[in-house]
């Protein structure tokens, strides 16, 4: 299948797989929602929902960062598909989701100038609860949409987070690491040394519990998922079932389609 045109991804005769001819995954992974209802700016705190360990000045600049690097990186990769991760995650948030936020504001960007060439290759995935999930989650939706899994991924997050993704959450999913990349954008100052405390203590949790599955980790799943949402995966991913249902200590010993 040809793709269309212009740099678009899209095409009439895809069937059920409309992005067949995208190989390569840019996932960025949400970390709040913006929640403004007057259009107020999307660099400012007060426009997006922050947990108290958020609240530092400079936060909102952090997310568009991460927006915008994962824009900056699918439009030098024309097989890249750029999905946004993160579901309703916050309650007093509403209903809305940590992706379609990232979606709008890059919409609302003009993606950066990178307009149509990026955003015919641009999608959400609005279940994931943490980064595993966001991983896992987007692996499937790239299934979902291309019929095809990642020959390559690439992750956009916060830097201190390189080790979670790129080690654990990849080793976890039994990924190729010369085909995993991790861009990282740093954290606000005030925010950092925090920051690196709190994330030395998940990484510490991953450790013991791989996939999110036991004990804290999947009690902070529960509790981000105030809307009940079910989740449809693996569910257009048939050859991760084994995978999705997996609860262990140990890497998952089945096969999966980029260890065959």
């Amino acid at each position: 299948m040809g793709r269309s045109g212009s740099g678009g991804a899209w095409s009439s005769d895809a069937g059920e797989h409309p992005l067949r001819g995208l190989r390569n995954l840019v996932m960025v992974a949400g970390h709040s929602i913006y929640t403004s209802g007057s259009c107020g700016r999307i660099d400012r705190e007060d426009s997006w929902f922050l947990e108290p360990y958020q609240k530092h000045p400079g936060q909102a600049a952090t997310f568009l960062a991460h927006i915008k690097e994962g824009v900056d990186i699918a439009a030098r990769d024309e097989e890249a598909l750029l999905l946004f991760s993160g579901g309703e995650t916050r309650k007093d948030a509403g209903p809305r989701s940590e992706a379609q936020s990232y979606w709008a504001i890059a919409d609302s960007k003009g993606w950066f100038g990178n307009d149509e060439s990026v955003r015919n290759r641009a999608l959400t995935e609005e279940h994931a609860r943490d980064s595993f999930e966001n991983l896992l989650f987007s692996v499937c939706r790239f299934r979902e949409l291309t019929g095809n899994y990642p020959h390559n991924i690439t992750v956009v997050s916060y830097d201190f987070k390189e080790e979670r993704f790129a080690q654990l959450h990849r080793s976890a999913l039994g990924f190729p690491e010369g085909r995993f990349f991790f861009s990282g954008t740093p954290a606000t100052p005030t925010a950092r040394e925090a920051a690196i405390k709190g994330e030395a203590a998940v990484r510490s949790q991953f450790q013991e519990d791989p996939y999110g599955c036991l004990g804290s980790l999947h009690m902070k799943r529960l509790k981000r998922d105030p809307f009940h949402r079910a989740i449809p995966y693996p569910n257009g991913c048939p050859e991760l079932k084994g995978l999705f249902s997996y609860c262990g200590l140990v890497p998952f010993p089945g096969q999966l389609p980029w260890t065959q």
